[in-house]
């Protein structure tokens, strides 16, 4: 009787441990199910995104990180760049400066569609991106977000005002910066001619505002012919 009642345990013991066993490898499954679930919605992300979105999202951490120090220069009285500067090599500092005249040489002006190029990109570099707004907007419009050729962008994006803000200083700073501009003057028949080519008018052009004052009478008495 002991033996059979023993046995009878030793079963259902059996049967218990299959089960737990068993409602293991279901919630083990379920758990798989909702990381593959996840991971599958990660990678449809990343598929959506530029080609770019890995490099620009690091130069804009780059950035955020570059303001952040300099903040913290400025706050102590320190010198930014002197204090940046300190931390680089000679070597490196080289390799830096010619990789930066490589990537933007100044080739001077061409025509107006390279200089309009040029003042894009030059405008363009200097933003600063706010990638927790960036985001927000992004999870906000969802697939609205890029704008595809059905979406209809009107009525989604609303300016901020530190953005409108930042627009007008950036236009005033351009005006500025053109109004210290000065138009080329247009040639004088009836200034004397003492130069053979446009650079040699330049150099004569600096000699006479330093010293113009000190060989007027030299000039004078030579085109008398009464210089001694």
């Amino acid at each position: 009787m002991a033996e059979c009642s023993s046995s009878n345990l030793s079963t259902a013991d059996k049967l218990a441990d299959r089960m737990k066993r068993l409602k293991e490898l279901h919630l083990k499954r379920n758990e798989a199910r909702q990381l593959n679930h996840q991971e599958v919605v990660e990678e449809d992300k990343r598929n959506k995104l530029p080609s770019n979105w890995e490099a620009r999202r690091r130069k804009a951490e780059w950035i955020l990180n570059d303001e952040e120090q300099k903040k913290q220069a400025e706050q102590k009285g320190e010198d930014y760049d002197r204090v940046k500067l300190l931390n680089v090599g000679a070597d490196e500092a080289e390799r830096l400066e010619k990789k930066r005249r490589k990537a933007n040489p100044d080739t001077g002006f061409a025509d107006y569609e390279q200089a309009t190029i040029r003042q894009y990109n030059r405008l363009v570099r200097n933003m600063k991106p706010d990638l927790d707004n960036y985001g927000k907007q992004k999870e906000k419009l969802g697939d609205a977000f890029y704008g595809g050729r059905n979406t209809i962008l009107h009525g989604l994006h609303n300016d901020s005002k530190e953005g409108i803000d930042a627009m007008v200083s950036d236009l005033e700073k351009q005006i500025s910066k053109r109004e210290k501009y000065s138009r080329r003057r247009m040639h004088n028949d009836d200034a004397d001619i003492d130069y053979i080519n446009e650079r040699n008018m330049k150099f004569n052009e600096k000699l006479e505002r330093f010293y113009g004052q000190h060989t007027t009478e030299i000039k004078q008495n030579l085109e008398r012919g009464t210089a001694v």
